[in-house]
């Protein structure tokens, strides 16, 4: 059988916790590159590099595994790795495990999921890890069967044209965790405020805070399921077109 070439990135940097446990656990599966951010980049979305060059750097090699940081976004990162490190599209590209949730209306603003996003535009399987829980020193020891099982099962079945997968975990420990749940995204919404201040020339400045409003309590969200503590997959394609309205638009009478 072809060895597996696994190509990982993640948007809280090449130093992250997560990124670390989710690069131990994928050279379980085959070879492995990784191409991260050299700093965190959290909330860049799909934003790419366009106005400055862009630069590799890297920081290991050995039998099967090399690992660069470079100096762009989540989406450079990958493009970056298949067209510069590897050269070639790889098996599987996987994008974490990002230190916070990315449940619900968090997925559009993410780099994690991003860069999943972003193979799966060019046709390779990927998936965006997630846990929810947003410290640096954040417990990721009851992850790995859950991440096992997953890769394994989208490098055996492959996943639908066009479609990645958004998995998010409970900060709970292992024992607390009830399975996995195959769910949709959830309504919910950031209810954002900008808190107003001054510098010292007496000039305003702006920082965005806000809290997280989720009023979707159906029981198929992926939110509610990590809220009782059930791993939560939400198949994502990145085709935004709103089909159900196509028809209703259709009916519009528009006069030139």
């Amino acid at each position: 059988m072809d060895i597996p070439l696994i190509l990982i990135t993640n948007d809280d940097g090449i130093h992250a916790p997560g990124l670390r446990k989710l690069i131990e656990i994928a050279r379980q599966f085959g070879d492995v590159a990784v191409v991260a951010p050299d700093k965190p980049q959290s909330g860049m979305s799909h934003a790419i590099t366009v106005s400055s060059p862009l630069r590799l750097f890297k920081q290991d090699e050995g039998d099967g595994y090399v690992e660069y940081s470079c100096n762009g976004t989540p989406v450079d990162a990958v493009k970056l790795g298949e067209q510069i490190v590897l050269g070639e599209k790889p098996t599987l590209v996987l994008s974490g495990i990002n230190h916070g949730s990315n449940a619900s209306v968090n997925v559009v603003y993410s780099g994690t999921m991003a860069a999943v996003i972003e193979a799966t535009i060019d046709g390779i399987p990927a998936i965006g890890f997630s846990l929810n829980d947003y410290s640096r020193n954040a417990d990721f020891s009851a992850v790995d069967d859950y991440i096992k099982t997953i890769i394994t099962n989208v490098l055996k079945n492959g996943l639908p044209e066009g479609t990645c997968l958004n998995v998010n975990f409970p900060a709970v420990p292992k024992k607390d965790i009830k399975g996995i749940k195959v769910c949709r995204q959830a309504k919910g919404r950031w209810a954002e405020e900008f808190d107003e201040r001054l510098d010292p020339h007496k000039r305003r400045y702006f920082w965005l805070t806000g809290v997280f409003e989720d009023g979707d309590t159906s029981p198929d969200t992926d939110s509610m399921a990590l809220a009782n503590n059930y791993v939560a997959v939400v198949p994502v394609h990145y085709d935004l077109t709103a089909h159900k309205a196509i028809r209703e638009i259709e009916k519009w009478k528009f006069e030139i």
